[in-house]
């Protein structure tokens, strides 16, 4: 059963390049930045970007955490692009942030995961976007993908303009993770805000056995501990 998983995540990559690529011929993309033509988020927008460095909290479940970027500008348009206009496409240059990011870690994971969404969100949205950059990041990274590890059990409230403190409750007991033990893993998301739903995911693996556990998200946003959120991550 795990080789045809890998099997089918792997067909599913290559189709969504074929597709992809006659897309790029018929509509040439423009970069989400700059607006010039041939990408959809140029290298020299990119570079401009400056990467945060490797963070660590005391008493969290996870080890440690990292973005690629702060929540703003280019990035900002490109994760809502992903994430709400059902742009897919942008998969592929912000999972290379993410293999980017993963590799100037430090960290030595044996396996991917993704933070899942619940059946009903899954549904309505028709994927989970975190999900499609754990497959991407994997096979950059020449490690196994599980991104099915973690159940979210509980449906939610969105996680969008609530504080700190009601971040934390609405993701509590939300998750079971399968038998990990003795694993490393990374657990991919989009938007680190509070870390609310990376720390509760973490949990559920630390249950599940793991030996280590790190988050790794595209960007991180900031918000006030008290106050909710201004911006839509």
């Amino acid at each position: 059963m795990p080789t045809m998983s890998l099997h089918s995540s792997q067909f599913r990559l290559l189709t969504d390049y074929l597709l992809n690529t006659a897309l790029d011929v018929l509509f040439p993309p423009r970069c989400i930045g700059c607006g010039c033509v041939g990408s959809l988020f140029c290298a020299r927008c990119q570079s401009e970007i400056v990467m945060p460095p490797v963070q660590r909290e005391s008493g969290s479940p996870l080890d440690a955490w990292r973005a690629s970027a702060e929540f703003g500008g280019a990035i900002q348009k490109a994760i809502h692009a992903y994430k709400y206009k059902n742009q897919r496409r942008f998969a592929v240059p912000l999972a290379d942030r993410l293999a980017d990011a993963l590799a100037g870690s430090g960290w030595e994971p044996t396996l991917i995961t993704a933070a899942p969404l619940h059946e009903l969100r899954l549904n309505e949205r028709g994927y989970n976007q975190s999900a499609l950059l754990a497959e991407r990041l994997a096979q950059a990274a020449g490690l196994p993908c599980r991104a099915d590890i973690i159940s979210r059990v509980r449906a939610t409230r969105p996680q969008v303009g609530l504080n700190a403190r009601e971040r934390q409750a609405n993701v509590a007991d939300a998750f079971q993770a399968h038998d990990v033990a003795g694993a490393s893993l990374v657990i991919v998301d989009d938007v680190y805000t509070t870390g609310a739903t990376l720390r509760a995911c973490a949990q559920a693996l630390r249950s599940a056995g793991a030996a280590r556990v790190w988050g790794l998200t595209v960007a991180r946003a900031h918000i006030d501990v008290h106050n909710r959120a201004a911006a839509r991550p």
